[in-house]
């Protein structure tokens, strides 16, 4: 017995018409005639007395009504559980500027290599990232730093270039030296973060105190400082990733620091494989080989 069988016999004893099912279903009547002929003989009952006004359920026929519904929704249901299985969603954290700007693009590159995958995507700080991957909260998480959980493997997937942005009428060139930009007003995030640590560790090396430097605001979000700075209020120092459209768009300047490297590398942090699904393992495996590629 076929379920598609099933379905035209429902319909069939809804609307008591073999014609009206044929035309609502695209199918010819000889056809759809033929395939209620094959449930009947599968089942070794007549279910329609057919007439020129249609057709009416026999005995068998409303003992066979009583139960399809149930067989379909069941099968229906089967189907949906195994879609599901195929369909598994990987829940994933990452520290506020991968989540916001380099992990969107890079979820849908991978989308389009496994359909399959559902991606569920939240920000958070790396040490509650750190133990929600622990506690299975999330099967990936990606932090900007090496962990140092004995219980998660970090492996470094993405470096992550950083820009010093400011208005077009600064004109400040696109190579500069650090130094040189130290009598601009700045615009820096309220909270820690590894631009801002790595930005006082090169003031440090050429003895020079992150505190002195004119920080005319500091703000929650790197959407807060884009604003201000495309206003011409100062400058900051940004993802590329973060602001690669309002460059392309002349919204603002970019200018690399060419004697000292700002970059960060970005890491994705699970469990051992023993404990992933395959379709956690497949993510990360192609994630690693796509590399700098993942996001472009």
């Amino acid at each position: 017995m076929h379920i598609e069988s099933l379905e035209y016999f429902q319909k069939i004893a809804e609307v008591k018409s073999i014609s009206k099912v044929a035309n609502s279903s695209h199918i010819s009547q000889p056809a759809l005639s033929q395939q209620i002929q094959k449930l009947e003989d599968s089942l070794g009952k007549q279910l329609f007395l057919r007439s020129n006004r249609g057709v009416k359920l026999t005995e068998a026929g409303e003992i066979v009504l009583k139960y399809a519904d149930n067989i379909i929704r069941t099968y229906n249901k089967m189907l949906s559980e195994l879609t599901e299985q195929h369909n598994e969603e990987i829940k994933i954290a990452g520290e506020y500027t991968i989540a916001t700007y380099c992990l969107p693009c890079a979820l849908l590159n991978m989308k389009f290599k496994f359909p399959g995958h559902n991606y569920n995507l939240i920000s958070d700080n790396s040490i509650k990232i750190e133990q929600d991957v622990i506690n299975d909260i999330y099967e990936i998480g990606f932090i900007t730093k090496p962990t140092e959980e004995n219980e998660l493997i970090a492996e470094k997937v993405v470096n992550e270039k950083v820009v010093l942005i400011s208005p077009n009428s600064y004109h400040l060139p696109e190579k500069i030296n650090l130094v040189d930009v130290l009598d601009q007003k700045f615009i820096v995030l309220k909270e820690d973060c590894i631009i801002k640590e790595n930005f006082k560790q090169a003031l440090k090396n050429i003895d020079y105190n992150f505190e002195n430097i004119n920080i005319i605001s500091r703000l929650e979000s790197t959407e807060a400082i884009k604003t201000l700075v495309r206003r011409g209020f100062g400058v900051a120092f940004v993802p590329y990733n973060a602001v690669k459209e309002e460059y392309a768009a002349n919204d603002f300047q970019i200018s690399r620091v060419s004697d000292y490297n700002l970059d960060y590398d970005i890491f994705i942090i699970h469990k051992k494989p023993e404990f992933l699904s395959d379709s956690v393992k497949e993510f990360i495996n192609t994630f690693k080989a796509l590399g700098k590629h993942i996001c472009y």
